[in-house]
């Protein structure tokens, strides 16, 4: 009989998952990395050759087996260089499966397991209604509905002290009525189990025996640390999210074996970091929102290598717009997130539209607006564009295959900022006369203007949806978007950037090179990283510290032994949330030296004081009390190589229009203007001024009048307003 798969630590989760190839450290031959990001519309591929070139593709999603694509884009782009899956060392990879599963409510049926009285935990949530003075406002409903949440008697302290002990018999008839329902997943968080978990890992025992094959996860392994809607929630999504996750990463592991790949497969996670796939499937909530991160560390390595220290990126697919704010090269991470259709994002502005999901988190906002939003005019004759998404299919009206909904590529289309005739290097056929007749017929006559600026109008509207992102992690946060660089990417970033530059006061835009499937460049540079907490709850005073220390020495352990590299070969960072003593929320700080025992108390409470003041304002005096909420680990592997972005290979060999220039629409004032078609290499160093389109083969960038590009060092290109410019 097949065993339970019960989440546990990351180091056996790793020896515990089951159905997976997954080959030794030793057997992984060369360096050569292959990287897949499955997007709402496109499967980007990126592969770093042994000559340190990155040849990228396109490929169209596949919603019923994503894994197809991924298989048929690897396979493509290895075959035209003429190597086999088996000279491969590295398969790394990201996927929205686990939000969408979110989002679209297509989660494995969980039962959920609390203490008695806290049933409802999911429905009370937080106090916030985020949309203002809206009485019929409802909140997200709950991924488990309350005939599948099941409560049993017994008490831990918040010490950890055993209140009232866990009744066996209880538990083993609780057990027998779950196994009688069909739920596939079952999520378990008792009160306190952040300070003693042993009634849970009992009860998860009792419940891994009864129940089969179903997927058991305890909130004292998923997120020991206190808030209880946090962790409940957590918890939850972690169990509704884990079969469909394993299950898919267990096909796709596989198939890639079947095709010859010995060499290792690596996850993206939420925070930035790479993991082994066998450790992901036991804590598969920590991939829910692993999709945008690649492309910000791809970011913040280049505004580091080029000099554009301060910067906010902003990413637009097909699907959904994400932003994240770069300051010094570097970008933040958060455990206090949302997973949302609408907006999902770090900010206590919009909190309480989504499921909270305390893990460490890239501060990304995500908004759905991007090439497949759909867009009408509604009762009010008020246009609106998403967050609906034609997806991969039927797709845009532009593509043919059954799309009646006129999308943002549509308008972009008609505006003229797209190949009329074919997208991705050709590989993707478009018909502009579908998405002119679309507008023509659904959009313009109810807004009672022509197709040019009803299309117009739909660029407009995404634009200032996608304005929301940006301003989620810059303005909201205190921050002035005018003084920071726009580093746009995806396949549209370069189509809307001067727009939202434009609107935000920003004078300078950096679009890299591979820019429509930097997602998937940015995971060739990730590292691999694990993150480990554990709830604290003291106050920072010196009595505390030889305990602080004590945490982290303990949680440098678990990292080291659930990442399975040597110990010398892993740089350790520490973090502590802190916040002044009755404060509802706090800030991660991090905490200086080389080792635990370097931590001082005096430096966490003064770098403490002057992120307070940049978040919030204000500081309180040097006597203000703090208190330690949570104590962190993070190990990173140290990275073999680096890899320059110079060394860009094109792609696509179809065929795409053959005009040097076209007529493009910029708006009522500026009307239809003759715009030149250019390649990123023709742009010389002293610049050219707009209008132009840079047509490449996974990305267009739109340089309108006003406005002047040119390459830098490293073949970024540079976006200026003619003031910024000279």
């Amino acid at each position: 009989m097949a065993r339970t798969r019960t989440t546990r630590r990351l180091g056996d989760g790793q020896r515990a998952a089951k159905g997976f190839v997954s080959p030794s450290h030793g057997s992984v031959r060369g360096l050569l990395q292959i990287a897949a990001d499955i997007g709402g519309t496109f499967t980007d591929i990126a592969f770093i050759t042994s000559g340190r070139v990155v040849v990228s593709r396109k490929v169209a999603s596949t919603p019923t087996d994503f894994a197809t694509a991924v298989i048929e884009g690897v396979r493509d782009i290895l075959g035209s260089r003429g190597l086999s899956l088996a000279r491969l060392a590295e398969l790394r990879h990201a996927s929205t499966i686990a939000t969408n599963t979110i989002l679209e409510h297509k989660g494995a049926p969980t039962a959920l397991v609390t203490t008695a009285g806290f049933r409802d935990v999911l429905e009370l949530r937080r106090v916030r209604v985020p949309v203002l003075y809206d009485p019929h406002y409802l909140t997200p409903k709950p991924l488990v509905p309350r005939r599948r949440r099941f409560e049993v008697r017994e008490r831990i302290g918040p010490r950890g002290e055993v209140i009232t002990p866990l009744d066996e018999d209880e538990v083993c008839a609780l057990a027998e009525q779950i196994a009688a329902t069909n739920v596939e997943a079952v999520a378990v968080c008792l009160i306190h189990s952040y300070a003693n978990p042993a009634h849970e890992r009992h009860l998860g025992k009792i419940l891994a025996r009864k129940l089969g094959e179903r997927f058991v996860t305890l909130s004292s392994d998923v997120l020991p640390e206190m808030r209880e809607y946090e962790r409940t929630s957590t918890t939850v999504i972690n169990a509704y999210v884990g079969p469909i996750v394993s299950r898919y990463l267990a096909s796709l592991v596989n198939r890639l074996s079947s095709e010859g790949f010995r060499g290792r497969t690596l996850i993206m996670q939420s925070s930035g970091g790479m993991l082994a796939a066998p450790v992901v499937v036991n804590k598969p909530a920590q991939i829910v929102e692993c999709g945008p991160a690649g492309g910000v560390i791809g970011a913040a390595t280049v505004c580091r290598q080029a000099g554009y220290g301060d910067a906010i990126t902003l990413d637009i697919g097909g699907t959904t717009a994400k932003a994240c704010l770069i300051e010094g090269g570097k970008f933040t991470k958060t455990t206090d997130y949302e997973v949302s259709g609408a907006l999902s994002s770090t900010s206590h502005m919009f909190k309480g539209k989504g499921y909270a999901l305390k893990f460490p988190v890239i501060n990304i906002c995500e908004v759905g607006a991007g090439g497949g939003s759909i867009a009408r005019v509604d009762s009010q004759g008020v246009l609106k564009v998403g967050p609906e998404s034609a997806g991969a299919v039927p797709g845009p009206v532009c593509y043919g295959k059954g799309g009646d909904a006129p999308t943002l590529t549509d308008a972009n289309l008609v505006l003229g900022y797209l190949n009329p005739c074919a997208l991705a290097g050709g590989t993707v056929p478009v018909d502009a006369g579908r998405s002119h007749a679309a507008i023509a017929g659904e959009i313009a006559p109810l807004l009672r203007q022509g197709v040019f600026e009803s299309a117009y109008g739909i660029h407009i509207v995404a634009n200032a949806n996608m304005m929301r992102a940006i301003k989620s992690v810059s303005t909201y946060r205190g921050r002035d978007p005018r003084d920071f660089t726009l580093f746009a990417f995806g396949g549209n970033g370069g189509v809307h950037a001067v727009g939202l530059a434009t609107s935000l006061g920003m004078r300078r835009i950096v679009i890299p090179p591979a820019a429509g499937v930097f997602s998937a460049v940015g995971m060739l540079y990730a590292p691999v990283e694990l993150e480990l907490s554990r709830a604290f709850g003291r106050r920072l005073d010196a009595s505390a510290m030889r305990t602080l220390i004590d945490a982290f020495e303990d949680l440098h352990r678990a990292v080291a032994r659930s990442l399975e590299y040597p110990v010398r070969s892993i740089a350790f960072a520490r973090f502590v949330d802190l916040r002044y003593r009755g404060q509802a929320y706090e800030l991660t700080i991090a905490a200086d030296g080389s080792s635990p025992s370097d931590v001082s108390g005096r430096r966490l409470a003064e770098k403490f004081a002057q992120e307070h003041e940049r978040s919030y304002g204000y500081r309180l005096g040097r006597d203000a009390e703090l208190e330690i909420v949570a104590v962190r680990v993070r190990g990173t592997v140290k990275a073999r190589r680096r890899i320059s972005l110079a060394t860009v290979a094109a792609g696509g060999s179809g065929e795409t229009s053959r005009m040097d220039h076209r007529r493009c629409y910029f708006g009522p004032r500026l009307g239809l203007r003759r715009t030149a078609l250019l390649s990123r290499s023709t742009l010389a160093r002293r610049g050219k001024p707009g209008p132009f389109i840079i047509e490449e083969y996974d990305s267009t960038i739109v340089v309108p009048p006003g406005w002047r590009a040119r390459l830098d060092a490293h073949g970024n290109v540079v976006i200026e307003s003619r003031d910024a410019a000279g």
